[in-house]
């Protein structure tokens, strides 16, 4: 039976340096699937230190600049997120790949947008300070919980329930997809797996790869497919997944300082 290879596989929140982070088996999923395109969406590492990577870790950097050779013909593009921020000049030498802020791509006839989604979050495009502060303290209570790290990744979620941030991205990314006239849009950033449609706009959330039900994104000729790990790869449809309330009508443009008027092409940092 002939291998299938999807058109694009995109993965997010890998966190490199957290003691949470499940960088092998997200490095597992990139060795047992055949693709195209690889993209890496954002907060691909979790602070600027590398003393805290682990081996872990640093074979999964050194998978991402093997798929990276002309030889292997996979595309890969890392979009910068706001925890990698500092990094991009840093790791496109690192791992030979390109960096950008945002990535588009054409594929079926329809516009493909991925973007981090750190940009429609209000609370960290206002309260820098505030949130390294809090990424600090995170990092020092991953350090002290027990071994299968379950505290931690339930201050996760509970973070971003409380903040409402799935909501917030998912109503930001929707009207930002719409003045560029992208039929597809792509996040990370808020932790949690998701689809949902508006106005003939589709949009997903990858979610991540620090939580006990990690997931990531193929595309190719069966759609768009939201996808669970638990030591394989079965599939998780889109109409499976929990369709985030929308965020009050806001200015949300002027949130998160982006122009009410996109202009969608790759951008490279």
């Amino acid at each position: 039976m002939q291998e299938r290879v999807f058109d694009t596989l995109l993965l997010s929140d890998v966190h490199l340096g957290s003691d949470i982070s499940r960088a092998r088996d997200a490095l597992a999923v990139l060795d047992s699937s055949s693709y195209r395109r690889l993209i890496l969406l954002g907060d691909i590492f979790s602070d600027l230190n590398f003393g805290r990577l682990n081996g872990d870790h640093w074979k999964f950097l050194s998978q991402i600049r093997k798929l990276s050779n002309r030889k292997r013909k996979i595309e890969v593009v890392w979009v910068e997120g706001n925890h990698d921020q500092g990094l991009s000049q840093i790791m496109s030498h690192l791992v030979g790949i390109p960096v950008y802020q945002r990535y588009v791509w054409e594929y079926q006839g329809k516009r493909h947008l991925a973007i981090h989604g750190h940009q429609f979050d209000r609370f960290v495009a206002n309260n820098a300070f505030v949130s390294r502060m809090g990424e600090l303290l995170y990092a020092r209570i991953q350090k002290f919980d027990h071994r299968n790290k379950s505290f931690s990744r339930y201050l996760d979620r509970l973070n971003t329930r409380w903040l409402r941030l799935e909501a917030k991205v998912a109503s930001g990314a929707l009207a930002y997809a719409k003045s560029g006239h992208i039929d597809r849009i792509f996040c990370g950033h808020t932790h949690l797996s998701a689809h949902l449609e508006r106005d003939g706009i589709a949009y997903y959330n990858t979610g991540c790869w620090i939580d006990s039900r990690p997931t990531y994104i193929t595309i190719g000729e069966e759609g768009v497919c939201i996808r669970e790990y638990d030591g394989g790869t079965h599939h998780r449809y889109p109409s499976e997944e929990r369709e985030p309330e929308f965020a009050a009508p806001v200015d949300l443009f002027e949130q998160a300082g982006l122009s009410a008027v996109g202009v969608y092409e790759s951008i490279r940092c």
